[in-house]
């Protein structure tokens, strides 16, 4: 459990530098349009850059998502299940799809990224950015999502063998039917 939690904050730690990315991108996004817009003046620089925080937010916010348990799933026929039989097909799942993946994408990515930096690899738009950054994206975040793969399933034997209750891999938010009673209540309608 001491390797789940570090891998734990790992993400939570790397989630918080994406919340700047995602600000980052909203800033230069409405800047670029400003510009764009009263000047007439852009730059595939700019929009490349755009291009590369949103893939930043993307890559390396998967494994938050998954620590989450905010990632895509079939809650509708899960939920019925029991919870033990719901921590089985996680660790199935993350053991017979979720982690081999992940692996084969990091495979072939780690010298995908490695060619496009040894090349210096430049964008082909007049004024565009180094590739390398956006390339290293990929192999970097499917490591994050392993890494969170892995202690989502040591979380699960956790709770299989009765070392764990189960919170540490909880939904963090509320349920579809909590989420409408609270709007319906911020609006005062019943």
């Amino acid at each position: 459990m001491k390797l789940s939690r570090l891998i734990d904050g790992l993400n939570e730690k790397i989630a918080g530098l994406v919340g700047w990315a995602l600000l980052g991108a909203v800033i230069i996004c409405a800047g670029n349009a400003l510009v764009r817009y009263t000047f007439n003046y852009s730059s595939n620089g700019w929009l490349e850059i755009q291009w590369y925080l949103y893939a930043a937010i993307f890559m390396l916010a998967s494994a938050y998502t998954l620590r989450r348990d905010e990632h895509v799933r079939i809650d509708v026929i899960v939920g019925r299940f029991s919870k033990r039989t719901q921590v089985w097909i996680d660790l199935l799942g993350f053991l017979l799809f979720l982690i081999p993946v992940c692996l084969l994408i990091l495979w072939h990515g780690i010298p995908f990224a490695l060619i496009s930096l040894r090349s210096a690899e430049m964008s082909s738009n007049a004024g565009g950015l180094i590739v390398w950054p956006a390339k290293l994206l990929v192999p970097l975040g499917f490591l994050l999502l392993v890494l969170q793969g892995l202690s989502e399933i040591i979380k699960r034997i956790a709770f299989l063998t009765g070392r764990s209750d189960g919170h540490e891999f909880a939904k963090h938010v509320s349920t579809p039917q909590d989420e409408i009673d609270a709007i319906k209540a911020a609006n005062n309608l019943d």
